[in-house]
């Protein structure tokens, strides 16, 4: 399935422990200064919770509401239980976006859907290379010398992981 949408949407791809999250971290605020408004949409394969015992929306939500609307002047967050416990589709998470607020959404996870990304990989994890088996990966971010016909970007320096997204990527 391809991901429709007039926002454009980036992933990264890489196993764990590659440091996505890390470099996502230093790449918003990278991405901001440039004057970009970017929303991010972050799978995870365990369970988790943002409302915590105690609190009103976890005793709302306990006793069977939901989906469940948390709002006040400084942000929204929804809590919604899936009954049907099947793993979700980036499709439907992009829709939830409003595309005339964001310039770009940043997505981690979700790696085996047809969408650019931009595979990270640290030789010291000895993984092999998703960009052989994806030809949705546009550019290899790494700290080892490659010999791909894909641009090879340097994972340890942000700021031109930043460029190629603003420049190649997005083409401002």
């Amino acid at each position: 399935m391809t991901c429709h949408s007039t926002t454009p949407i980036l992933g990264f791809a890489a196993a764990s422990g590659t440091g996505k999250t890390t470099l996502l971290t230093q790449l918003l605020p990278l991405l901001n200064q440039a004057g970009l408004r970017v929303g991010l949409i972050k799978h995870s394969h365990h369970d988790f919770e943002i409302d915590h015992a105690g609190k009103d929306s976890f005793r709302l939500r306990q006793a069977g509401a939901t989906p469940i609307v948390l709002v006040s002047k400084h942000r929204r967050a929804m809590i919604e239980e899936f009954s049907n416990q099947i793993e979700p589709n980036l499709a439907d998470q992009i829709a939830l976006f409003n595309a005339a607020e964001i310039d770009l959404i940043l997505v981690e996870g979700f790696r085996s859907e047809p969408f650019a990304k931009i595979e990270l990989h640290r030789a010291s994890l000895n993984q092999p290379f998703l960009y052989l088996n994806d030809t949705h990966i546009i550019a290899v971010a790494t700290d080892t010398l490659l010999t791909a016909d894909l641009p090879q970007l340097n994972l340890n320096q942000p700021a031109d992981i930043a460029n190629f997204i603003l420049h190649t990527f997005l083409k401002l």
